[in-house]
């Protein structure tokens, strides 16, 4: 293959003479480097190596975004795929039932043994955009464990009573009906 001085000049983009000049400038570099016994820096392969490297660290930069959008697209999906199949049925609507969600009381109508199971702690609420779904407590913690922001309304059973609770005799309703 030929030299990119000889490319040059079959192209016509440099004449003999600057091809010859060009040669003996870099002679005489190479033969004062050989006596002194040091090295000039080359600017422009200095240049090079440092807008190789930055391209490679932007490159490296946007393989993470992507990567970390990748990522996060996946657990979205998990997390429909998991309210879908196992969503349950809010019942006939008879009674409302009040909770927060991101500062605001929304209702849900819901029937008095869907009621009971949400407050007893069996199903939660779970928010996906503007839809509120029932999904069984186990479901919830593996969704809260993706994406905690999903998971609207959690009540805890209350079994766990302290021995020495003087109003232990006292049951607090958790949705008072007004």
């Amino acid at each position: 293959m030929a030299s990119l001085q000889e490319q040059f000049l079959k192209a016509g983009l440099v004449d003999k003479n600057k091809a010859k000049l060009a040669h003996q400038d870099k002679s005489k570099q190479q033969k004062t480097e050989r006596r002194t016994g040091t090295q000039t820096v080359d600017e422009a392969r200095l240049a090079a190596a440092e807008t190789q490297r930055k391209n490679a660290e932007r490159a490296r930069e946007l393989n993470a975004q992507r990567d970390a959008a990748a990522k996060q697209k996946a657990i979205l999906a998990q997390i429909a795929q998991m309210v879908q199949k196992n969503r349950q049925s809010k019942g006939n609507g008879d009674i409302a039932y009040h909770f927060t969600h991101e500062s605001k009381v929304e209702r849900l109508f819901v029937s008095a043994a869907v009621q009971g199971h949400l407050v007893a702690g069996r199903l939660v609420i779970v928010c996906q955009g503007n839809s509120v779904e029932l999904v069984p407590r186990i479901i919830a913690d593996k969704i809260a464990e993706r994406d905690a922001s999903m998971v609207v309304r959690v009540n805890k059973s209350a079994a766990v009573v302290d021995a020495n609770d003087p109003y232990a005799a006292f049951q607090i309703p958790d949705d008072l009906m007004w």
